[in-house]
């Protein structure tokens, strides 16, 4: 496959499929004629020379890539305002009590104005599934291998810093560590958030690291997710190019940003751009004393990256907690970041920190790379016992993304509990329907995600009041019938899932 030099001379390959390179008519070409000429030209490798044969063999994969990716830039800005609007309506209404209470307080001239970034204002997320306290059957800390931990977290992760630190610290009781806005250098933004508790804050026995997945108004995140584009790591195997530029590990516009970040730290090499600063300037626990710029990480990568911000700010809590162990969670993209976080510590030799891993969990999360690098990684996080596993509810979309084919073979690994329409789990090592396009389950998906609607307006009365839908959660299920994929993607599914499943 493509192949090129990398900083110290050693091979790395990789494939960008770059949407906007060739026009609408090379896309009707490449599409119906199979013209592989106009569909190189979205293509760009290592090694250029390759591009038609990986044009030729994922013909489907990358058209795909290329048509999605189209249409979520075209719709943008519309859906950047829609989310706006919806936000606003939401809470507007969740702030006033109910459409009947901002008419009364309209009439009053005392009607309620939500503010975004306060304690009060919900994401969207927030409003589909608005429990906010852990389930009381679930000990977080002492029945982890009797359970799934994450069932409030992933939820909570959507929301601003000041509705995190409320819920945790007056919800839940735990101690709250930060929340992090980090920087994605190809989106030149920060789009990706993660926040840390603690169990207590002295002597704490858990960390829980929460990566925030896919928002659903955000077209970055979604266009990351129907991204082919990958990078690959010799013996190791290949890794999703869009979820490493979110953890801050490279950038595609500098193709050796990803070799520089993803190759071992006791390489003396420099990052060609990375500053140098005294450390005698620093103080003693401040992360640019840490050493990090020595090892010649650039210092804006440190302080604005999930990766790095999130492995120094753990180094520094185990120095406070010597008995801790942690939790690293998400749902969606942030599932895909989750179990990204450690590869990249397996990558980097971080041993120490490997050692404290007490788990991975996911929830509906794409997949992240081939099978090679599944293999890679058992080794290291799956024995003695298992600590990876992967939570998916029954037609959930995007556990089946990237397209997993015979030629390319994005795959999945770790321990996937697969929850059914009934929340009868089932441990597996691929979820069914594995790409979800196929014809001969779409009559399955369709009346399941009727049977899920229908069951969406009895579960208050069959299981209790904290498993009654809102409005909002029950409209979604009923546009979600057009294409049930989307709509099974919820985090509501996942939290009614992990409480109610049984085996």
């Amino acid at each position: 496959m493509a192949r090129g030099t990398g900083i110290q001379g050693e091979d790395f390959r990789y494939l960008i499929v770059r949407p906007y390179k060739g026009g609408i008519w090379d896309v009707l070409k490449y599409s119906l004629r199979g013209d592989i000429e106009c569909g190189s030209k979205f293509l760009e490798s290592s090694d250029q020379g390759v591009v038609g044969g990986e044009a030729a063999d994922h013909r489907w994969i990358i058209l795909v890539s290329i048509v999605a990716r189209r249409i979520i830039h075209f719709l943008g800005k519309p859906m950047e305002l829609t989310g706006y609007g919806v936000d606003f309506f939401l809470n507007l209404l969740s702030q006033n009590g109910s459409l009947f209470g901002l008419f009364y307080n309209l009439l009053r001239g005392d009607i309620v104005l939500p503010k975004r970034g306060t304690e009060t204002f919900i994401s969207t997320i927030g409003h589909l599934d608005e429990r906010m306290d852990l389930s009381q059957a679930k000990n977080l800390v002492g029945d982890l291998h009797n359970s799934t931990p994450g069932e409030g977290i992933k939820n909570l992760a959507y929301e601003n810093a000041k509705v995190v630190r409320n819920v945790v610290v007056h919800h839940w009781k735990m101690h709250f560590v930060d929340f992090y806005d980090c920087w994605d250098d190809y989106q030149k933004k920060k789009s990706t958030q993660v926040f840390l508790l603690c169990d207590k804050p002295k002597d704490a026995t858990l960390i829980l690291i929460s990566f925030r997945g896919t928002e659903p108004f955000d077209a970055d995140d979604w266009s990351t997710d129907f991204d082919y584009s990958w990078y690959e790591i010799p013996n190791l195997g290949k890794l999703h190019m869009g979820f490493l530029e979110a953890l801050g590990a490279g950038n595609r516009e500098d193709a050796t940003s990803f070799h520089y970040h993803l190759q071992k730290r006791s390489t003396k090499h420099s990052y060609p751009e990375a500053a140098e600063v005294e450390s005698s300037n620093e103080g003693p626990h401040s992360e640019r004393s840490a050493g990090i710029d020595k090892k010649g990480i650039p210092l804006e990568m440190v302080e604005m990256s999930a990766y790095y911000m999130v492995r120094e700010k753990l180094k520094t809590l185990f120095e406070e907690h010597k008995n801790a162990k942690y939790i690293v969670t998400g749902h969606s993209l942030g599932g895909a970041l989750a179990i990204l976080f450690p590869i990249v510590l397996v990558l980097h030799e971080e041993t120490n920190l490997l050692q404290k891993l007490l788990g991975v969990y996911t929830f509906g999360q794409p997949r992240v790379g081939n099978k090679q690098l599944g293999r890679f990684m058992e080794a290291h996080i799956n024995h003695p016992v298992p600590k990876y596993f992967r939570v998916v509810y029954c037609n959930d979309l995007v556990p089946r993304l990237p397209y997993d084919d015979k030629t390319f073979l994005y795959k999945h690994f770790g321990v996937c509990l697969y929850y059914n329409s009934c929340y009868i789990e089932q441990k597996m090592d691929e979820e069914p329907n594995k790409n979800y396009f196929g014809i001969t389950h779409m009559i399955l998906e369709h009346l399941i995600a009727i049977w899920e609607l229908i069951r969406s307006l009895t579960m208050g009365y069959t299981h209790g009041p904290e498993y009654k839908e809102g409005w909002f959660s029950i409209f979604l299920r009923v546009l979600g019938l057009s294409m049930p994929g989307i709509a099974a993607h919820c985090s509501v599914n996942y939290v009614n899932s992990v409480r109610l499943g049984k085996s």
